[in-house]
């Protein structure tokens, strides 16, 4: 049609309402975008004269409420959808324009009729209809009550002391690690003494002028330790374009998902943190895919490799209001984000910390300046504190922590990994050059951090080291440590030793939190994983006066009955950065007991499961089969583990459009269950009435339709008079894609 002419395009500024009027003839696609109900201004008026007299003298749930419905039906007005929203659901996940927007407001200034004017940002500052009712409950305010300040939103805050000598809990973890996809494939690849450097990239894509492709001339051009599908990333779940995806760092991408799967690591539903004050610090350096988007004739986003940007989207895409902080110090960078975190949570100035780093290794120009800097390996392996040892090999990876104050974990019964005593970072100051490790400075930040633990060095089991694999890196953080750990010592009680690098390479700026994470996961398994290529110690040490023992083999933890396992990992870097953390073991209380006897074994339970789509809801419940599959020695006629996961997954999961509500009484009819969705069989479920949220005192059956239905459920409800725990449960099962950027054709057109 538009090749023949036949029809002409055009933009209009129409008033429909006069069009409506003098236009009899109407095609039905118009007439689905006017209101010719006679009568229905009047109607309108009614209600809104209703709805400002019930909102007036109502308490300020109630108004809450009222909103809600209220903003509900207008926005299906204004969006023409077929049927209600969700209130949690972003405008923007609707599909929402700045023209939807301002019809919005628009309608919500009729409808208070004077009484209250609608700020014209009121719709982007509060983006969803939960968060706009709640603002506008605050304005409206009730009979006599003063309303909040324009643009203040009510909100309760816990008590922000500076508690510098409170620990902080690991509540959350993730990875995605070489070998690693996951906590539960790190550790199996670090138990099993797996090395995860390779010679190329294993899996298929166009890796030419990349580090890392299989074809290339030099060794140093294709050793390393590489993530499997680097250029993927599940755009349509964090709803951003493809064109923006592919301007996107990988390291960008890595830090989005990890961080999402760290927060559902604690049990934590992510859509529970907006307008939180939780921070994000995260050790990034400096990107890499700049060069390959410039190789490829494309001079790349800035937004897409900016590193203040990548924090800021993983603040913007779960709604954060803490401090977003990227970090670049090198090797340290990763181990430094965790520092500021936990000061920041210590001095009260955050509630919540997403901190870790992420790496991509993509140029080879970089791999040719290391090297003829002599820091990486000729061997094509990392084998820090051995004879052999002759630099690095690069490694890609994201590491990711959820860090709270132990108090307010405990309280609030979040799963805790770990508990960070100490941490302190430093400089090298003057020396014999920029990028030569100090001794001595490592010593002072070795001491600052057991000095905030409130420890000694004899206290500490187990040392991460950073593990340089160069002559002087080594033995200057050898006889650092030696010098603080070694002091008071029984020599039946080693300080034990490893690095996370002989297993993963060096990741760079995530390097140091890939080797607290193998720190933590070692402390809950009670075993320190084989530090590989350790063979020959070098003569440079003096391995006799040195109560320390490297793990060349898998070493129990070893038990002291009066304390928790203790471990620090120790980090620093070419810019003359150094960094330490003290992290303690946590016994979890066991809360079985605790459980009223009224329990039954066979309690009907709700496993509810959602995803953004069928595919993806699908391959969820796969993951749950497989969660079941692993732990079957576990499931025994104890409902303890079921119950927890049922719970976990109900007030720790985001809910999304797609949804299944599983109902059972025993491993059996879960996995039965689990099958039928795995298979596509998730059945519509009988519809619930719209209306009051579910109860969940004896309903089970009821919560698990109106779940199906889109309903929100009182989860906790389900457990009254129950404490049950949050655990680890799969992860969401993202659909990654293949985004990253085309070489540019050339232009063929000829000038005129």
């Amino acid at each position: 049609l538009m090749r023949q002419d036949a029809t002409t395009g055009l933009v209009a500024s129409l008033d429909w309402q006069v069009f409506s009027e003098n236009v009899e003839q109407r095609s039905p696609l118009l007439e689905n975008l006017l209101d010719t109900g006679e009568g229905e201004e009047g109607a309108d008026g009614d209600s809104a004269a209703e709805l400002l007299a019930g909102l007036r003298y109502a308490s300020r749930e109630d108004r809450e409420e009222a909103l809600v419905g209220f903003l509900q039906g207008e926005i299906q007005t204004v969006m023409r959808m077929p049927t209600t929203p969700m209130p949690s659901i972003d405008f923007s996940d609707l599909g929402m324009d700045s023209l939807m927007a301002v019809e919005l407001r628009n309608r919500m200034n009729r409808a208070f009729a004077g009484d209250y004017v609608v700020s014209n940002t009121a719709v982007f500052d509060y983006p969803s209809i939960a968060s706009l009712a709640e603002h506008l409950a605050g304005e409206l305010g009730e009979g006599g009550e003063v309303s909040a300040a324009p643009g203040e939103r009510p909100r309760q805050r816990r008590a922000t002391a500076p508690l510098e000598a409170e620990g902080i809990a690991i509540v959350g973890m993730a990875c995605r690690f070489p070998g690693g996809e996951n906590l539960d494939a790190f550790w199996e690849l670090l138990a099993s003494g797996g090395n995860a450097v390779t010679d190329g990239r294993q899996d298929s894509g166009s890796w030419t002028g990349i580090a890392g492709d299989p074809a290339a001339e030099r060794d140093r051009d294709r050793w390393g330790a590489y993530l499997e599908g680097i250029d993927e990333f599940d755009a349509s779940f964090f709803r951003i374009q493809p064109i923006d995806a592919r301007g996107m760092d990988p390291t960008q991408r890595l830090l989005l998902e990890t961080s999402w799967q760290a927060i559902e690591d604690a049990g934590i539903d992510p859509e529970g943190l907006s307008g939180s004050r939780t921070g994000v610090y995260a050790g990034l350096g400096p990107g890499e895919y700049r060069r390959v988007a410039a190789a490829a004739g494309r001079e790349g986003s800035y937004y897409g490799t900016n590193a203040g940007v990548a924090v800021g989207r993983v603040a913007f895409t779960l709604g954060l209001e803490g401090p977003a902080v990227p970090v670049d110090l090198a090797c340290a960078s990763s181990l430094v984000a965790i520092h500021q975190a936990v000061t920041a949570l210590q001095r009260g100035e955050i509630d919540l910390a997403i901190a870790g780093g992420a790496n991509a290794v993509l140029s080879t120009a970089t791999a040719q300046f290391l090297e003829e800097s002599t820091m990486l390996s000729k061997q094509g392996r990392c084998a820090p504190f051995d004879a052999s040892a002759d630099g690095y090999v690069r490694g890609e990876g994201c590491g990711v922590v959820l860090l709270k104050r132990l108090s307010e974990a405990e309280a609030d019964g979040d799963r805790i990994w770990g508990v960070v005593r100490g941490s302190a970072v430093n400089q090298n100051g003057a020396g014999l050059g920029l990028t030569v490790p100090s001794g001595p400075a490592q010593m002072r930040v070795m001491e600052e951090a057991l000095s905030r633990a409130g420890m000694a060095g004899a206290d500490v089991d187990y040392l991460e080291a950073h593990g340089s694999a160069s002559v002087i890196g080594d033995v200057a953080e050898m006889n650092a440590a030696v010098s603080v750990y070694g002091q008071g010592r029984d020599a039946e009680r080693p300080l034990l030793m490893g690095s996370v690098k002989t297993n993963i390479g060096h990741l760079e700026a995530a390097s140091a939190v890939a080797g607290l994470i193998k720190t933590v996961l070692a402390m809950k398994a009670g075993v320190i994983p084989r530090h590989l290529h350790f063979e020959t110690p070098p003569p440079d040490i003096e391995w006799e006066k040195a109560p320390v023992q490297v793990t060349a083999e898998a070493t129990p933890w070893p038990v002291n009955a009066e304390r928790p396992p203790v471990a620090a990992v120790n980090t620093f870097a070419i810019s003359g950065a150094n960094a330490h953390v003290v992290v303690e073991g946590y016994d979890e209380p066991d809360t079985a007991t605790a459980t009223p006897d009224t329990i039954d074994e066979g309690t009907e339970r709700l496993l509810p499961l959602s995803a953004r789509s069928a595919e993806e809801l699908q391959a969820l419940a796969g993951r749950y089969l497989a969660w079941l599959e692993e732990r079957g020695d576990e499931l025994g006629a104890d409902d303890t583990l079921l119950a927890d996961m049922a719970y976990t997954a109900g007030v720790g999961r985001r809910h999304f459009d797609q949804r299944a509500g599983l109902t059972f009484r025993d491993v059996t009819s879960l996995r039965e269950g689990l099958e039928a969705v795995a298979a596509g069989d998730v059945g519509s479920g009988p519809e619930a009435d719209a209306g009051e949220e579910i109860e969940g005192e004896g309903g089970v059956a009821e919560a698990a339709k109106a779940y199906g239905a889109g309903e929100s459920v009182d989860f906790a409800g389900l457990y009254a008079g129950e404490e049950r725990r949050r655990i680890s449960l799969p992860g969401y099962p993202f659909q990654r894609r293949r985004f990253w950027v085309q070489p540019r054709k050339p232009d063929t057109t000829t000038s005129a």
